[in-house]
């Protein structure tokens, strides 16, 4: 009898602990590489709105590839593509997925992503809409895109071949590498990257995140072989060259090679940057002084400050590694409804649209300033008429939330406003969360403005700025949140 009575109980005891126990953490993988994508010169650079043809590489461009691995029963896998690139194309997104998934068709495509460092020194991805690209003398588009998706999947089929096991470390530093560029004037209107040194200046309108998070990866034997290194501002410097250029991400790769191998894959991640610049908006007479006696260009001072932070963070997490951590990927297409599109919007729109294609009719040159713009404008033109037809227009955007351990990672496609991404992190369950900016993008990005910003106006906080406005942006904030809770509470 008591024998029995101690079966039952050691029977319920075990049911119990099995259904409240934890997700059971297993062995991390690793496999990472590095691949040139810079393009065949000259080549159309994207990032204004007047047409650039770039006949010199002032610097190398990279894609750098991260896979991450568990096994078992709770394995699960995510593939992150750090890309020097104004934007990524979804159907780009899209082609590399295919390409990866024909050579490996054990795994789940859809949780590869590409993000953009937002370099405007790098070549137009999007297959139309920009500029009236020469057709002769010049590498195309579409022979740039194929080279960039053959390049790209390559690497990621080597990457997730040479995975073995690892051990990662998370870290978080500080450096001054963007500064707020929306500007208050007194009437209550802002300016985008506008003047501060007038009476009217009131105020920055929106935040600024100087934090620099870190992850770090080593093999089994030890050896560091790559890092992340996440910075809230787009490398945006040297944005009006006529030049291919990485911008401060090329000097902060060096930088970080030269101290911890040659062999080294950083990964550069822009945080929630839409409203952020590195252009100083004021005290730039000091701060070019005190760079001058260093002897250091804009980029390489910018390099300077991350790698500073990068080192801070290395020596203080190098010895708290964790081969096993809890990791989960979660991807979704998140609904955002767009922003409207109000009538008096639609009729401006269509006149400019008018006038445009009237100057480029009769001066076809007036294209390489006019013809972006024009198809900027004729886009909202577009949307309202889709408006009439369906007034809750919604955009299906993919939304990647990873954990790792005690961090989360969490992507969107836009040029995100900053004050989204700190209240993300602020009501994140995780320790520390990566925000990843510009994850895919609609055609040539787009930004997602606050409700300040659309009340104050410019560039970037206009309607022909906005396929999704601050309504959405919350929808965003709030489903990222809901997620990495749910991930937590598991």
């Amino acid at each position: 009898m008591v024998k029995k009575i101690f079966n039952k109980i050691t029977t319920v005891t075990c049911l119990t602990f099995f259904l409240v126990a934890p997700v059971v953490a297993s062995q991390l993988y690793i496999g990472a590489r590095t691949v040139d994508i810079t393009p065949e010169l000259p080549v159309a650079v994207t990032g204004q709105f007047h047409l650039r043809i770039a006949e010199v590489a002032e610097t190398p461009l990279a894609a750098t590839i991260l896979v991450m691995e568990t096994r078992g029963s709770s394995g699960d896998l995510a593939i992150i593509v750090s890309c020097d690139a104004l934007y990524i194309p979804t159907d780009l997104v899209a082609l590399v997925r295919q390409r990866v998934k024909k050579q490996l068709p054990e795994i789940d495509e859809n949780k590869i992503f590409l993000n953009a460092t937002h370099t405007h020194t790098a070549p137009v991805l999007a297959l139309e809409g920009e500029y009236l690209i020469p057709k002769t003398g010049v590498t195309q588009v579409k022979d740039y895109r194929k080279f960039f998706v053959d390049k790209v999947s390559t690497a990621i089929v080597e990457a997730w071949n040479d995975r073995a096991p690892g051990s990662v470390a998370w870290g978080m530093g500080y450096a001054v590498a963007g500064y707020n560029r929306r500007i208050v004037y007194s009437d209550g209107t802002s300016g985008m990257s506008s003047k501060t040194n007038l009476p009217e200046f009131r105020s920055f309108e929106g935040s600024e995140d100087h934090n620099v998070n870190t992850l770090f990866f080593w093999d089994e034997k030890g050896k560091l072989v790559s890092m992340v290194v996440g910075v809230a501002s787009p490398s945006q410097e040297v944005e009006g060259r006529y030049a291919v250029n990485a911008d401060y991400w090329h000097p902060v790769r060096e930088g970080l090679k030269e101290k911890y191998g040659k062999d080294l894959n950083v990964l550069g991640w822009a945080a929630a940057a839409g409203d952020i610049t590195p252009h100083m908006r004021y005290r730039k007479d000091a701060d070019d002084r005190m760079r001058n006696l260093r002897n250091l260009s804009r980029t390489e001072e910018l390099a300077r400050r991350i790698i500073l932070a990068v080192d801070e963070s290395f020596d203080a997490v190098a010895e708290e590694r964790h081969s096993a951590p809890l990791f989960e990927h979660h991807v979704e297409e998140l609904p955002l409804p767009e922003r409207w599109v109000t009538e008096k919007n639609y009729l401006e729109a269509k006149a400019f649209v008018k006038n445009a294609k009237e100057q480029i009719a009769e001066d076809p040159k007036a294209a390489d300033a006019l013809y972006r713009m024009m198809n900027w404008q004729e886009r909202t033109v577009k949307r309202y008429e889709k408006q009439l037809e369906n007034p809750k227009q919604l955009y299906p955007m993919d939304l990647h939330v990873i954990r790792l351990g005690d961090i989360a990672i969490c992507t969107n496609e836009f040029e995100l406003f900053s004050d989204f991404g700190i209240r993300m992190i602020a009501r994140s369950k995780a320790l520390q969360t990566f925000v990843i900016q510009l994850a895919g993008s609609s055609d040539w990005g787009s930004y997602l403005p606050t409700q300040r910003a659309v009340n104050g106006g410019a560039y970037s906080a206009i309607i022909h700025s906005n396929i999704v406005g601050p309504e959405g942006g919350q929808v965003l904030v709030d489903r990222t949140v809901e997620v990495i809770d749910e991930l937590w509470n598991k």
